[in-house]
This record gives C-alpha cells, sequence and structure tokens, in this order.
C-alpha cells in the first residue's frame, strides 16, 4: 500500500499465536514472509512457541489495546485462535466460555469493522454439530452443539456472518475436528499443562509423565465402544489457514469449511499407535461417558479442498503419533520450553 510515497507492509493480526494451532500458523506465516503481530496472554500459551512475528502480551477483549494495534500496524487480516477450548470445563464454567469465547470475539469484530479490516480467519470447532446423523458432519449439516464450547463458538460464527453480511468484511471459518500431532520439524509442539487432547495425554503416559490415561465411556455405538474422532495433523490444519488467507486476497466470498480428514480413529486404536510407536503398554483405566463428548464425530471434508485448493501431506495416524510422541519426549529434556519467563 502506497501512501505519500513511503510504502507500508501490511500486517496480520493473529490472536492467541502462542498457543498450540496459532503458532504453527505464525511459523508458517513466518517462513513466508508474512509480517505478523502475535497477540496473546500467555495465560495458556508460551513465549518460546513464538518463533517469528512479534509477540504483544494482552486480551483480546482488550478493546483499546485491540484498537491500537489496528490502527498503528495498518493490518488489513485477523486470524482469530484466542479461546478457551475444554469441553468438560465449558460444561461445568459455561460463562467463562460466553465471556471469553463470545464476548471477546463481538469485541475484537468490532474493532475490526471500526479500523476497516478487511480479511478474518476465524477457528471455530465441529462441536458447533453436537451429535451428527450418522457421526458425520457436512457443513450444511444442522448446528445444534451440546456443550457451551460449541455454543460459545457457533454464537461467534452468528456474529460473523452477520457482520460480513453488513459490512465488506470477508472471512473464512474453518471449523476443525480433532487437532493433533506437533511441528514435524521438532521446533513447536503442544506445550498445554495439564492438556486434555487424547494424543497429548497419551503421550505423556508413553514418557512417564502421567501414571495412566482414562478411557471416558467404553459403551458408546462404536466398533470398539469408545469415541470415535476424525484427527487432523496440526501441519495441516495451519496450511488451510494460510490457503483461506490467500483465498480471501484472491477476492473469494465468505466461506464455512470444515478441518478433518474424512476418517475416524477410536480412543483404543489411538492409545495402540502410541503403545506400538513406544515400545510398550500404557496403563489404562476405564471410566463413565464426560457429559458433552458425542460418541462420533467425522467430517465431510470435500468442500475445504474444493474452495482453498487445500491438500493434506499428513493424513496419516502413525505420523501423527510420532510427532506428538517426538514432542513429549523433547520436553521432558528441555522442561523451560513450557516456562513463560
Amino acid at each position: 500500500m502506497a501512501d505519500g510515497g513511503y510504502l507500508f507492509i501490511m500486517t496480520i493480526l493473529v490472536t492467541g499465536g502462542a498457543g498450540y494451532i496459532g503458532s504453527h500458523v505464525v511459523r508458517q506465516l513466518g517462513e513466508r514472509n508474512e509480517t505478523v503481530t502475535v497477540l496473546d496472554t500467555l495465560v495458556s500459551g508460551f513465549r518460546s512457541a513464538v518463533v517469528h512475528g512479534e509477540l504483544v502480551v494482552g486480551d483480546t477483549g482488550d478493546r483499546e489495546l485491540v484498537a491500537r494495534l489496528l490502527r498503528e500496524r495498518r493490518i488489513e487480516t485477523v486470524l482469530h485462535f484466542a479461546a478457551n477450548t475444554v469441553v468438560p470445563e465449558s460444561v461445568s464454567n459455561p460463562l467463562k466460555y460466553y465471556g471469553n469465547n463470545t464476548c471477546a470475539t463481538r469485541s475484537l469484530l468490532q474493532c475490526c469493522q471500526e479500523a476497516g479490516v478487511k480479511h478474518f480467519v476465524f477457528s471455530s470447532t465441529a462441536a458447533v454439530y453436537g451429535i451428527p446423523a450418522g457421526g458425520i458432519a457436512a457443513e450444511d449439516s444442522p448446528t445444534a452443539p451440546i456443550n457451551p464450547y460449541g455454543t460459545s463458538k457457533l454464537m461467534s460464527e452468528w456474529m460473523l456472518r452477520d457482520l460480513g453480511a453488513a459490512t465488506a468484511l470477508r472471512y473464512v471459518v474453518l471449523r476443525y475436528f480433532n487437532v493433533a500431532g506437533s511441528d514435524p520439524g521438532g521446533r513447536i509442539g503442544q506445550s498445554t499443562i495439564n492438556g486434555t487432547l487424547l494424543t497429548k495425554v497419551a503421550c505423556e503416559v508413553a514418557v512417564g509423565k502421567r501414571p495412566h490415561i482414562s478411557i471416558f465411556g467404553t459403551d458408546y455405538p462404536t466398533p470398539d465402544g469408545t469415541g470415535v474422532r476424525d484427527y487432523i495433523h496440526v501441519e495441516d490444519l495451519a496450511d488451510a489457514h494460510l490457503k483461506a488467507l490467500d483465498y480471501l486476497r484472491r477476492g473469494g466470498a465468505s466461506s464455512t469449511l470444515n478441518c478433518g480428514y474424512g476418517r475416524g480413529f477410536s480412543v483404543r486404536e489411538v492409545i495402540a499407535m502410541v503403545e506400538r510407536l513406544n515400545g510398550r503398554p500404557l496403563k489404562t483405566i476405564e471410566e463413565p461417558r464426560r457429559a458433552g463428548d458425542p460418541p462420533s464425530l467425522i467430517a465431510r471434508a470435500e468442500r475445504v479442498r474444493q474452495v482453498l485448493g487445500w491438500s493434506p501431506r499428513h493424513d496419516n495416524l502413525e505420523a501423527i503419533v510420532r510427532s506428538q510422541l517426538e514432542w513429549e519426549r523433547r520436553l521432558q529434556r528441555e522442561p523451560q520450553l513450557q516456562r513463560n519467563s
């Protein structure tokens, strides 16, 4: 953008960019020389995960801070990851999720409107579908979330939809299925303290960080009685965000897209893969179902390929688990990676 003889480089704002998924996106953006500002509270994110761009420590719900960043850095694109994401916690503490996920997003969107932000990529979730018929969800499947986490994200989708209809803002909503794995290069990974994602918990048991893994629900109507999920490698998911950014820059229309591989694995299958790669069995404890967990959730994922030209490169459970296990081993050797000081 030229202005009075000066050339201004447009910066991308990534909220929650020090977190698990956001940090992988930031790394990929940096690798192609995009100018990035990361906004993160560091409550659940990590300084060490921000390997490109500039980190600003602050809250997405801080309207004054966000407005200043958008204005001073001439930001034209926002990638919004900042959110709480633990389903059981959302059931026990719903207002936390409506506050941090929905209300903060509303504040962010108002700042974007006032600053004339052109493009917005939103981190949503398959939890908006609830329990879809046959356990498979397409973008046009009914949205009927069964937990506050899914509802908080769906409400944000609605706000974005309505703002896009009323203004020139164009957006891509990416509905994630089960994100797993870590950077295959071993530079960053999922460092979340007391993480709840299955692959991380199982790999922490494998390296001796936890004594056992709980299997929540063994009586689901699935082949082995445990929950079935569509696991997508974080590296492929990050690439989908860059494809979404390119799509919007080319003038693409606002879209809502599933991010998954279109096939599922059960809890027992994931644990078995960790055991095989680690060379020893894991201690498992069978427990009752958790509130808010659907039996099966698999993506219809043709549309993201068609619209964005996205082609996953890590659609392999062994590759996903191997990258996660290697990262957990690195965290054991370098515990400072989980400190923010």
